[in-house]
């Protein structure tokens, strides 16, 4: 590293025409600043030497860039390219030469300015896809991003150390409160049916959440809650254009867009739902009973309009409030006393919607409360029917979560009577879905009606393992695709290993079960306790524990397996010794 920062041409970055020749070499520092940014302090030197020997020169480029009249789209390259080596430099310790209040300065009005600016009209791509991933609006993303960083970790006077509150108050004071008129004006886009990329949404929407406890920054966008939330906010978080075409076309994707925490931390919906759960929290006194009221204004507007006017896309929105404050609802007066008579006038409704995302919401939602206290318990049972019904749903979303309500009403259900009778219909769809879906919350589902059903489950234990053995291998079979930033199938096959051992410990009691569920599950211990099974390895080794614990006999079959553990703890599996103890004492 240090080789490097001796031959950076710094000669070559005096002017833009310059720097644009220089783009190579900038991209291998921010190659190098990549492979040392989550580095110790002690290993992090590098950075500061890069710091010291370059950022005079890049912050030189940088002001010249910025001041280009009609600037073409390589210089919004360059300027992003400049903005993610900062990032990188800042990740984890702020550089002490960014402790200068000159030079700090000087960075910060080059990204306010980039905040400021508006984007070039000529030249956006018409196409989403395109428009979002655009040279320009990308430089906007890098700077939120940058000053979320600078403000959640550096500028913050509660989470520094003596040494940083300097630079937290220096912050404070000369640019939290600008970086939060900026994004205020930002966010007035949305209002007025202008372009906002989703990710600079979710950005802003960060930074405010981070506000909010803050009383020198609270009492700044004071002002401006009311159009915040009924007019911003609000908006994002109903059904749009964007999730009817993706339900329609693509509705796998569209179910695994909804249970990705991947796509959760870029999405302006979950970033909404989090800043009016924080405004509850912090600030509820002044916000939760008005927004409760705007809320509950809109469920009247909907209930009132005629069946061709109802405003499906605010009730879905609604709907999705109040289940996102579901925790605050059920503690606080006098709303914790009316749930239940909110469910049965505004969600149990939507079970039977024209509108399948609101048929979706609604199960959503009765998840939300299956745990409150019903006052009338045929109340509790028509909201688990018409979730059972949901499953059943021609529209793939909406069976989806009614699968993962049933869960919740399974938890709070008191009398299992009511489901008993139901339970190899529910089986039935529960398998029928992982066959459509890889999603582990399935899995989990799947365990919580084992464990409340316990011995009850042992003359469905055979098949479930048969079905959950062949999702196993479909879920790994995708997870050896091309796609190696979606995880989705790895996450699915724990689930369906996790669901095996809950099974199998349901049915210790009954030894004989062991011998006819063993030849199911051989395969997969077989596979995954060599080196392909390395990210399951002590789920694989929980299910020998139960086979060999419980069984009558252990199988010559089963014998075959302690090779494989053997050569498993001498070649890589040294640190699953503990969870390894229990099937080899059996073994012994």
């Amino acid at each position: 590293m240090f080789f490097f920062c001796s031959l950076f041409p710094a000669r070559a970055l005096e002017s833009p025409e310059k720097a644009v020749m220089e783009k190579k070499t900038r991209q291998r520092m921010k190659l190098c600043l990549d492979n040392i940014k989550f580095k110790s302090d002690e290993d992090r030197a590098p950075i500061y030497r890069v710091v010291e020997e370059t950022f005079p020169h890049l912050l030189n480029i940088f002001n010249k860039l910025i001041h280009i009249e009609n600037p073409s789209l390589e210089v919004a390259d360059h300027i992003k390219l400049i903005c993610k080596i900062f990032w990188s430099c800042i990740y984890l310790e702020l550089p002490r030469p960014l402790f200068d209040p000159t030079f700090f300065n000087a960075w910060m009005v080059l990204f306010l300015n980039i905040l400021e600016r508006p984007v070039p009209v000529e030249g956006q791509p018409e196409d989403p896809e395109l428009r979002k991933s655009w040279g320009w609006w990308k430089t906007k993303k890098w700077v939120a991003h940058i000053l979320n960083r600078l403000y959640t970790r550096f500028g913050d006077m509660k989470l520094q150390n003596p040494d940083n509150k300097a630079f937290a108050q220096m912050f404070q004071m000369n640019y939290a409160a600008k970086i939060l008129e900026c994004h205020l004006k930002l966010l007035n886009a949305i209002r007025i049916g202008d372009y906002l990329p989703d990710r600079v949404i979710n950005l802003i929407l960060q930074y405010l959440s981070n506000s909010i406890p803050k009383n020198s920054m609270y009492s700044l966008l004071q002002p401006h809650l009311d159009v915040l939330l009924f007019e911003v906010i609000f908006p994002l978080m109903c059904f749009n254009d964007n999730d009817q075409m993706l339900w329609e076309e693509d509705p796998h994707e569209y179910v695994r867009k909804g249970y990705d925490i991947i796509e959760d931390l870029y999405s302006p919906r979950t970033a909404s739902m989090d800043f009016v759960t924080e405004l509850v929290r912090k600030r509820g006194k002044d916000n939760f009973p008005k927004f409760i009221q705007f809320i509950v204004g809109t469920f009247t507007r909907y209930d009132e309009a005629p069946l061709e006017q109802k405003p499906y896309r605010q009730k879905d929105g609604a709907l999705l409030a109040v289940g996102t404050l579901c925790d605050k609802l059920r503690q606080t007066e006098p709303y914790k006393s009316e749930l239940e008579n909110m469910l049965v006038r505004h969600v149990f409704p939507e079970f039977s919607s024209p509108a399948g995302h609101l048929r979706a919401k609604a199960a959503w939602v009765a998840g939300q409360y299956a745990n409150i206290n019903f006052s009338d318990q045929t109340n509790f049972s028509k909201a688990l029917h018409c979730v059972i019904s949901g499953m059943r749903d021609p529209e793939l979303p909406v069976r989806v979560d009614s699968v993962f309500a049933l869960r919740s009403f399974i938890e709070a259900c008191k009398n299992l009577d009511e489901i008993r009778p139901l339970l190899p219909q529910l089986l039935d769809e529960f398998f029928k879905l992982m066959n459509e879906v890889e999603n582990e919350d399935l899995a989990f589902t799947l365990e919580t009606i084992v464990y409340k059903f316990g011995e009850e489950i042992s003359p469905y234990a055979l098949g479930l393992c048969q079905n959950l053995a062949s999702t196993f291998w479909r879920c790994i079979d995708s997870d050896n695709g091309d796609d190696e930033t979606d995880d989705t199938g790895a996450l699915a096959a724990v689930g369906c290993l996790r669901a095996i051992s809950t099974i199998l410990e349901s049915i210790s009691s009954l030894p004989h079960l062991y011998g006819q569920i063993e030849p199911q599950l051989l395969p997969i211990m077989r596979k995954m306790l060599t080196t392909d099974g390395q990210d399951v390895f002590e789920e694989v080794l929980e299910i020998v524990s139960y086979i060999t614990t419980f069984s009558p006999t252990i199988s010559l079959e089963m014998w075959s397996l302690w090779p494989l553990m053997m050569q498993a703890l001498v070649d890589w599996a040294i640190d699953f010794f503990p969870s390894m103890k229990l099937p080899v004492s059996v073994f012994s």
